[in-house]
């Protein structure tokens, strides 16, 4: 048994940012990281377009951004979160900054703002088109100059230690305590046991739910699931952002993503012969939400049986291109691309996760002792639809505000730390090692063929009906391969994405009312 002070999962901006502050906070403390493959993968490496934040109090102000967000939000956001965080957000980008980040500055020193849609103001800070990689580098070379933080890479965490494990026979009806985590060190293929304090859930979103996603393979959304089934409350799963503009492939996976900042650059969207069609969803046109756009896209796909629509960039600026977006300029090019001359073919993808873990505004759960923070979570900021930008910024402050709580909860809190003694090593003796792991492809395909094809940008009563009949097929297959095998890293991801898609057929169902990303067309037709 391995035992902390505070377990992170996850190694994204979320979970860094956290671990840097209580670090700093609580030298004598004793921090693990686990993440469940290299440092630096994560959600966070793969955010283009940049940082949303006040900087030029000159030509944008605080309530400007905070009314942005509420509006993006379909006015399903918690506005006290909303403000906190937009308000607190220069502060904790100062200290992003003081730890190494930089971000693109014009010959005047001022910063380069982008804009993107949904945005009344130019308030986006950048690194060129690789802002969350630059992030991600900052805060893992600042991290290593602080000696009481471990952290352990292709880690994968099974599930939370709970009352579940320390009293089988006697389980309370109070509230849930989480004494720490089952991990599947995949180095040694052992699994081993984390007892801690305190344990952060910062493990991002669940992309890879979807065929056609922006997010990297890791994004199976593991935190969400494992903490909904250690008992902590999940809420809004049914809010899901497609990114309206990823770069079309016939290949299934992670797409590539063509930032927002392009169209906020200029850029147009075009069917294939040329003619524009945002003028008639929305007034903002491009610039309009990731919702609004998404389903326009969607629209124009079907309407004209299209399996991409187009970004026009070609009567932007060459030099500014290259030098703002270098990142999506080599992609294109590589591609056979070349986004100065010709058409960039763009589809929707699912990019982001409102909902998840239910937490106050410190990152605590309904689970005693259990922090989330991050995309996994539900934190009340993005409400029906996410604000272009503010998931970064959203990362900062929780992860600041939810150190603050960590240590103070080290300092005064109450642990009952002789129950470690009590948790029961990982048992898997006996179970039959898997040969054919394309039971597992198979499973991962289908349940991703469900998702896509019955719980996308658009739904039906009747698409949510299959849906949750399909899912069920797929659970229950699941669940035998999961009692009955030895343990991969395959399996653990396959159980927890069965366990996401489940919630968000769920909250779906649920769901009575079209808001922000949420489009259910049996709905509409119900309220005519």
């Amino acid at each position: 048994m391995i035992v902390s002070d505070i377990l992170i999962i996850g190694s994204g901006i979320s979970g860094l940012t956290y671990a840097i502050k209580v670090a700093e906070a609580s030298p004598e403390a004793n921090i693990i990281i686990v993440t469940k493959a290299d440092e630096d993968e994560s959600n966070t490496k793969y955010a283009q377009g940049g940082l949303a934040v006040v900087t030029d109090f000159e030509k944008d102000n605080l309530e400007a951004h905070i009314q942005d967000t509420l509006k993006a939000g379909d006015g399903e956001n918690d506005e006290n979160i909303v403000r906190i965080v937009i308000t607190e957000g220069p502060e904790r980008f100062r200290e992003l900054q003081y730890w190494g980040a930089n971000f693109d500055k014009n010959d005047d020193g001022l910063f380069r703002l982008g804009r993107e849609g949904g945005h009344t103001a130019n308030r986006i800070v950048h690194h060129k088109d690789i802002t969350g990689f630059e992030i991600e580098r900052a805060l893992l070379q600042y991290l290593d100059k602080l000696p009481n933080i471990t952290t352990l890479d292709h880690h994968y965490v099974i599930d939370l230690i709970t009352e579940h494990q320390l009293r089988p026979k006697k389980f309370p009806a109070g509230p849930i305590t989480a004494y720490g985590a089952y991990v599947f060190n995949t180095k040694t293929g052992k699994v081993e046991t984390y007892a801690s304090k305190i344990t952060m859930i910062a493990t991002g979103g669940a992309g890879q739910v979807y065929k056609n996603t922006t997010n990297p393979l890791i994004a199976t959304g593991d935190g969400i699931a494992f903490g909904h089934r250690a008992g902590a409350l999940t809420s809004n799963m049914q809010y899901i952002q497609f990114h309206p503009t990823a770069l079309y492939s016939r290949k299934d996976g992670m797409l590539f993503l063509i930032s927002e900042a392009v169209r906020g650059d200029g850029a147009i969207l075009r069917l294939p012969n040329g003619e524009r069609f945002m003028k008639s969803y929305d007034p903002r046109e491009e610039m309009a939400s990731r919702d609004i756009v998404a389903r326009a896209i969607d629209n124009e796909m079907k309407i004209h049986g299209l399996e991409f629509v187009c970004l026009d960039c070609t009567h932007m600026d060459p030099q500014k291109f290259k030098e703002h977006f270098p990142n999506i300029y080599a992609k294109c090019q590589k591609e056979g691309i070349d986004p100065m001359q010709e058409y960039i073919p763009v589809v929707p993808a699912c990019h982001y996760f409102m909902g998840g873990i239910s937490c106050n505004p410190y990152g605590q759960t309904s689970v005693i002792n259990l922090f989330a923070i991050g995309e996994c979570t539900n934190s009340g900021l993005h409400g029906a639809n996410r604000l272009a930008s503010n998931s970064l910024l959203e990362g900062l402050v929780f992860g600041h505000r939810a150190s603050e709580k960590s240590t103070e909860l080290l300092k005064n809190g109450e642990f009952d730390s002789q129950l470690f003694s009590n948790i029961p090593d990982w048992e898997d003796d006996g179970l039959r090692v898997m040969e054919e792991k394309i039971i597992l492809t198979y499973f991962r395909k289908q349940l991703q063929e469900l998702m896509s094809d019955l719980v996308s940008i658009v739904r039906t009563d009747e698409r949510l009906a299959l849906a949750k009949k399909k899912q069920q097929d797929i659970y229950d297959a699941v669940k035998e391969l999961y009692t009955t095998a030895k343990l991969s890293s395959d399996l653990i991801e396959l159980r927890n994405l069965v366990e996401v898609s489940y919630l968000i057929i769920k909250d779906s169902i649920r769901m009575k009312k079209n808001k922000g990303s949420f489009y259910n067309k049996s709905l509409e037709k119900s309220h005519e």
